[in-house]
């Protein structure tokens, strides 16, 4: 290539590299990132005046310092009284504007408190504890009620509570179909406040509710009340309030159905004591049948040997008293799919807890089983004789005896129709393999409960971590408890004060104002070690006074 020409060449690539670094410094962009927007929108100024008396106008404006969002409007927004007709919410550019469509009332405080439903734009920071008082009279009132919300399930502070109250003369109101007038919800710590507040008397009751009514209708919602009224002269604070799940009055089944297995499933709306069923027609069907109730004995599984009839009419009783009668219907050529399967008490490792039995929990009742056709291996050499033992209170139920070996293999075979059900269905070749948890896995607790009071009796419930009952004894004295082969972990202990000495937790009733048991929860976690006997001491304090 000539001279000229490479010169040529390199004088067009400065030219245009000159060039692009002209751009760029003529387009210099923002620097990215910087701090987050951190702060929720600001009321710059509210038509009508905040706090206005006398107060007469059918529409509030609410203007804010920026854009924002409104979120859930008529179930964050809450006021207090209550309106018949709820107000429409609008916005409009940087301002809300609420139209009034109910009459107000004469000489009235009234607080809107819009919990989470206003936020910015951009980052949804939400404004918090933000409220609009007005008042149709010369005064506004300004009392106010406050406390906490606990759930006695846990003795936890429960959030998202409502926190209700009504005049004396409106304490009936809690079982009607309306929305309470006054109500506010508990904060993230559990902890309420009722503000701007007349003179007066007052109850107070806390509700945990799935849906958002506001009304206490559900046997499953949570409840808690005050037994004391609250005489409103000045403010009052540390109300404390404890849900509880009520135990309906009316006995009640709420399920009933025939499963695709042919059982009979019932659930009832509450736990039963002593519970009986009985088929009533056909009353042929009645001496065949298999009933197995939950460990809460809210629910019971009734197996039919005979399955000969297209109705059922069952007799539910509870202590030898009958309470309801269901009937229950089927095609009487309807067919049913079952497949007999077991469970066992191995855990997901396929891991034995070290001086355990296998127990072995089969889907249907079992009528026979052929011990011929059941082996276990042992490092794949037979064992001979096994030990197959019934259940004599679980006709599902089977526990597998052996000297277990560590670090040894073993397999649980189930044949071709080793085991028939009740209905005659055998069972296809089932095996299980697992091998013997390492002992330095588990650890022994030994407890000594101390008790406040040998007159009264304790319910003592030792929990997981995962807060699921290991184990329950009634004590009435002071006394050590010895738990064996636990896996090692992290425990809690839980007292019942078992009041009227049954053994069992009883709860509260609002209508009759009666509160649930105390609980007591201890304070100190207990985190047993691996292979490791450990020896604990827990004071059982004195039973808390009737708030």
């Amino acid at each position: 290539m000539p001279l000229k020409h490479i010169r040529s060449f390199y004088i067009q690539i400065l030219i245009i590299i000159a060039g692009l670094v002209l751009y760029g410094c003529a387009n210099i962009q923002r620097p990215m990132g910087g701090p987050r927007d951190r702060t929720p929108p600001k009321l710059l100024k509210a038509t009508p005046a905040n706090m206005t008396r006398n107060f007469a106008a059918k529409e509030i404006k609410l203007d804010f310092d920026e854009y924002f969002k409104l979120s859930n409007a008529y179930q964050e927004i809450s006021v207090s009284p209550a309106f018949e007709k709820s107000p429409e919410y609008n916005t409009k550019g940087r301002s809300l504007v609420i139209s009034l469509k109910d009459t107000l009332l004469k000489n009235t405080t009234y607080v809107f408190n819009f919990g989470k439903a206003i936020a910015d734009v951009n980052e949804s920071n939400v404004m918090k504890n933000f409220t609009y008082v007005f008042s149709t009279g010369n005064v506004i009132d300004s009392l106010s009620i406050s406390g906490s919300v606990t759930n006695t399930l846990n003795s936890e502070k429960e959030k998202d509570a409502t926190v209700m109250i009504f005049p004396i003369e409106r304490d009936s109101a809690l079982f009607g179909k309306k929305k309470p007038s006054i109500y506010t919800t508990t904060d993230s710590a559990g902890n309420f406040s009722l503000n701007n507040l007349h003179e007066g008397r007052y109850t107070i009751y806390a509700l945990k509710e799935a849906s958002p009514d506001k009304v206490y209708n559900n046997d499953n919602e949570l409840i808690a009340f005050s037994k004391r009224t609250i005489n409103l002269k000045s403010d009052t604070s540390n109300v404390q309030l404890n849900l509880f799940k009520q135990t309906p009055e009316k006995f009640r089944v709420s399920t009933k159905r025939i499963d695709p297995d042919g059982k009979v499933f019932l659930g009832f709306n509450k736990p039963l004591v002593d519970p009986n069923i009985k088929i009533n027609y056909p009353a042929a069907v009645d001496a065949g049948k298999i009933i197995d109730y939950n460990k809460n004995r809210d629910t019971a599984s009734i197996y039919l040997r005979n399955m000969d009839f297209d109705s059922l009419s069952v007799v539910i009783s509870d202590q030898n008293k009958p309470l309801d009668t269901v009937f229950v219907k089927k095609g009487r050529n309807e067919t049913f799919k079952r497949n007999l399967t077991f469970r066992y008490n191995i855990n997901n490792d396929n891991k034995l807890a070290p001086g355990t039995d296998v127990e072995i929990t089969a889907s249907l009742p079992i009528e026979a089983f052929d011990l011929s056709k059941i082996r276990l291996l042992e490092d794949s050499a037979a064992v001979n004789p096994i030990s197959l033992l019934k259940d004599t209170k679980d006709i599902r139920r089977f526990i597998l005896k052996h000297r277990w070996r560590q670090n040894t293999r073993y397999e649980l075979v189930f044949s071709d129709e080793a085991m028939t059900s009740i209905y005659g269905d055998k069972n296809k070749e089932l095996n299980k393999r697992f091998q013997i948890d390492k002992p330095e896995n588990y650890g022994s607790l030994t407890i000594k409960y101390s008790v406040p009071d040998t007159a009264k009796s304790y319910i003592i419930e030792l929990m997981n971590s995962k807060k699921e009952i290991i184990r329950k004894d009634v004590v009435s004295k002071t006394t050590s408890l010895v738990y064996k082969a636990l896996y090692t972990g992290k425990y809690r202990v839980k007292v019942t004060y078992d009041a009227n000495r049954n053994g069992r937790f009883d709860t509260g009733s609002v209508k009759q104002k009666q509160f649930p048991e105390n609980v007591w929860f201890s304070d100190k976690e207990l985190t047993l070690r691996p292979n490791w006997d450990q020896e604990e001491t827990v004071e059982i304090p004195k039973e808390p006074a009737t708030p």
